[in-house]
């Protein structure tokens, strides 16, 4: 499924920019071309969906629509779409994170800028595209406006809260609010317009450049988001549109007790009788986007741990049947032979591999959690790995290399004695000479090892520590901001990546 190579996981908005949040601009080909200098084939990004609450890629507002926040500037002004002094003055944003506070509120006044210039402007040919592509796209681009244009109106709240003729989609509602919000249903229509537009000129430069992107979907989806809304019929719910359970895992390396999501759950008997429409569509979706998709908690589809709303911790839940074959089966019947990762990771059964197997998905494997001494930490470690693998030296959810060497326990359930021994056993499994260099013995570890991909999170390529990390799983603040510096990339990382990668065949 996957030939023998070898890419880089950085998400859009860790990229450069001077609009505060990385973007599909400039940086974006410039990132592009030093993973071809430097033989890399594969890049992977985070959801490309719009963030909610918290500004997490996994708790997006629509499992179809693209982040606008990603929208760039700079190409926004070259294609004519916005002037150069319509942009304002440039908030002095942080360069090494995301100022979400800051960030989208300039952003969204540059696109509302974009989207009157683009009414003023009258094209016929360009009015005509953005008409085709909202056409294209009703089955969810009409849902996913309204939601926007209602949840402004009332002071972002969730769709929960609104008036109960518009959480039970009564029609005259619906007609109602769409004629009095039809100026904001436009604007967030264009939006995604400009999105599209921009994804598939960077999704064609990289095709240019032989490097493929790996996308990511979230198994669920926020609450308090336009998939839920349109389809409550789909979803765990009471009359009222409240969850009366919601995903989450057990106690686990991160959490003691457990990771409440507190995303609602399928009603997956329905999602059967259906066809799973909802799915394939969504699929459908991202595979319009990406060239190979990573599904999240792959476990979920075997079994998932369905949690009572109104606990505190995902502690005392229940694992429940998935789909199982049925769903990956209908998925084969419909998209062919769809290049999935399998994320196996966690409280994985038999079962669960079982389900991976019959359907050829390759797993992963994370480098970091090799050394422990649980008996899941044997599959991680590069003498036992099969080809059809995905090898990473760590995740968006783990510390960088660097940072779980030099710092001990971290963020994880491990006391001190426990991280002692496994760097202990990582020095010598790996032959470690230098803690300076020791995110240079991790990729040379996966690199060289027989799994087909093998994936190097951009900070582990830097060997940049613990202030680097994506995301802290069961943390509720600061994460998601980290972003790489311009010119961090230079010419002496591509050149000795790219030796590794010759060595190495990938």
């Amino acid at each position: 499924m996957i030939a023998r190579s070898s890419g880089l996981l950085c998400h859009i908005t860790s990229l450069p920019s001077a609009h505060g949040i990385g973007d599909l601009g400039p940086e974006a080909r410039r990132f592009a071309d030093f993973m071809a200098a430097a033989g890399q084939k594969v890049w992977q990004v985070l959801p490309l969906r719009p963030t909610g609450y918290g500004d997490s890629p996994y708790q997006c507002v629509s499992s179809f629509a693209g982040n606008a926040m990603l929208i760039s500037l700079e190409k926004l002004v070259e294609d004519g779409f916005l002037a150069s002094e319509e942009i304002g003055e440039v908030p002095r944003f942080p360069a090494s994170k995301v100022d979400f506070g800051q960030v989208l509120p300039f952003k969204e006044a540059a696109l509302e800028k974009a989207f009157h210039r683009f009414l003023e402007r009258g094209d016929d040919e360009e009015t005509r595209r953005f008409e085709s592509f909202c056409q294209f796209n009703a089955h969810w681009l009409d849902d996913y406006a309204l939601y926007r244009a209602i949840k402004e109106e009332r002071d972002k709240k969730a769709w929960m809260d609104w008036e109960a003729e518009l959480v039970r989609r009564e029609p005259e509602a619906l007609r109602q609010a769409r004629a009095s919000y039809a100026h904001r249903v436009s604007f967030h229509k264009l939006c995604q317009y400009f999105f599209r537009r921009q994804w598939d000129d960077l999704k064609a430069y990289c095709l240019g450049c032989e490097v493929q992107i790996m996308g990511d979907i979230p198994i669920f989806v926020a609450h308090d988001s336009s998939d839920v809304w349109a389809h409550q019929e789909l979803f765990q719910l009471d009359a009222k549109g409240h969850a009366t359970e919601v995903a989450g895992v057990p106690p686990d390396y991160f959490s003691a007790t457990g990771q409440l999501w507190g995303n609602p759950l399928y009603r997956w008997e329905v999602m059967e009788e259906r066809g799973y429409k909802w799915w394939i569509d969504r699929l459908r979706s991202e595979f319009s986007l990406v060239d190979i998709v990573r599904l999240d908690h792959f476990r979920g589809f075997e079994a998932f741990w369905a949690v009572p709303s109104q606990e505190e911790t995902a502690i005392n839940g229940e694992w429940r049947p998935g789909p199982r074959e049925t769903f990956f089966e209908k998925v084969q019947e419909k998209l062919g032979d769809p290049r999935i990762v399998a994320e196996n990771l966690g409280v994985i059964t038999d079962e669960v591999e079982a389900l991976r197997g019959r359907f050829g998905f390759p797993g992963m494997a994370i480098l970091q959690f090799a050394f422990g001494t649980d008996m899941k930490a044997s599959d991680f470690q590069p003498h036992r790995y099969p080809r059809n693998l995905v090898v990473y030296t760590g995740t968006h959810d783990n510390d960088t290399v660097q940072g779980w060497w030099s710092g001990g326990v971290g963020a994880s359930t491990r006391d001190e004695d426990q991280a002692r021994k496994e760097k202990d056993f990582a020095r010598r499994y790996l032959n470690i000479r230098d803690d300076v260099d020791v995110h240079w013995d991790y990729i040379r570890a996966i690199l060289s090892s027989v799994a087909d991909l093998a994936m190097i999170p951009v900070q582990d390529l830097l060997g940049l520590g613990s202030e680097a990390r994506m995301n802290t799983p069961g943390k509720g603040q600061d994460n998601w901001t980290w972003r790489l510096r311009s010119g961090a990339l230079d010419e002496s990382i591509s050149e000795k990546l790219a030796e590794l990668c010759r060595l190495y065949e990938r």
